[in-house]
């Protein structure tokens, strides 16, 4: 059963106040001590880039009718990466938080990004089997970049909250 506030005793305040925010000391120091973190911080941008890039790729096409190609290798490049940092994202959580994914303190982020995952790989399905055609493919490709977008914005709030965080604790 979880405590509410009304029920921590005047002895639970110390372990309380440990819990609250976003890491437990023991968490941050474990965050601050992994190689994963630093691979985390690495892969992110990259993957912003590539998602950047491949935007313009894919709305050019999109406006034009050309360059399909470059549209497309673009976004298999922003799903390789995805697919990268969602693997060594779960890593970094378990060494951090004790579990693969879905710790209490990502989970919603977790959740958007299996969406976000869906959407690359019923990209990558449509272009395998040329269900969709090339404009449907696109068109797949911007939704699963736009569920990205929201993705992103919630690591960039919850990193914000973070920082927050440790400056209130120094």
């Amino acid at each position: 059963m979880r405590k509410t506030v009304e029920d921590i005793g005047a002895n639970d305040g110390a372990a309380l106040a440990t819990r609250v925010g976003l890491y437990t000391p023991e968490q941050r120091a474990r965050r601050d001590a992994s190689v994963w973190t630093l691979v985390q911080g690495i892969l992110a941008p990259l993957q912003f880039l590539a998602f950047a890039v491949s935007l313009v790729l894919v709305l050019r096409y999109l406006a034009s009718g050309d360059g399909y190609f470059a549209a497309t290798i673009s976004i298999l490049i922003k799903t390789v990466l995805l697919l990268t940092i969602m693997v060594t994202g779960a890593i970094w959580e378990k060494v951090v938080f004790g579990q693969y994914l879905l710790a209490p303190a990502f989970f919603w982020e977790d959740v958007v990004s299996f969406v976000v995952i869906a959407l690359h790989l019923a990209y990558v399905a449509a272009l395998m089997t040329g269900a969709l055609g090339s404009n449907g493919e696109m068109w797949l490709a911007l939704a699963a970049y736009a569920t990205y977008a929201v993705n992103a914005a919630q690591f960039i709030l919850k990193l914000r909250s973070a920082r927050l965080q440790s400056r209130g604790m120094a």
